[in-house]
């Protein structure tokens, strides 16, 4: 597996988005998706990173700057195809050195709270990550799970 800081100009990675955002509409009432578009990715405040085997785009993760100090994972994804490989893990492996690496203090997400998010519950926390408050602009919602980790 590769992981390269990615534009997000590519077809593969514009298909794997669509998919991503159409499932998180499938399984979340729309106002408690935050998964974001190529657009709102190709901010400067986010980087973007995908995993690679060959020509075969596995999966994708990004790290957004909240602060100096405090930085939020978006768009974690792995292709339907690779699931149960360890893309999302090296993603995230990848993304808390990142993090580490920019000094930051704090590393949180938010994810789903319905069952279908029970896998990327897991492997948060076995990374270290502990459920937490809402962060940002975020608010409370049921429907979502808030997540953080002291760096």
């Amino acid at each position: 597996m590769e992981i390269r800081l990615d534009d997000l100009s590519g077809p593969e990675i514009r298909a794997l988005l669509e998919d991503h955002l159409r499932n998180m509409h499938e399984v979340s009432p729309p106002e408690s998706v935050h998964a974001l578009d190529l657009d709102k990715l190709r901010q400067p405040d986010i980087s973007f990173w995908t995993v690679w085997e060959g020509v075969e785009l596995l999966g994708c993760g990004a790290l957004r700057a909240l602060s100096s100090t405090h930085g939020e994972i978006k768009s974690m994804r792995t292709a339907e195809a690779h699931r149960g490989r360890g893309v999302a893990r090296a993603v995230l492996d990848h993304i808390v050195a990142e993090a580490n690496s920019r000094a930051y203090q704090r590393l949180s997400l938010e994810t789903g709270s319905v069952e279908a998010f029970a896998p990327a519950h897991r492997l948060y926390e076995s990374f270290g990550f502990a459920r937490c408050g809402p962060f940002g602009d975020y608010v409370e919602d049921p429907n979502s799970l808030f997540m953080t980790k002291r760096l």
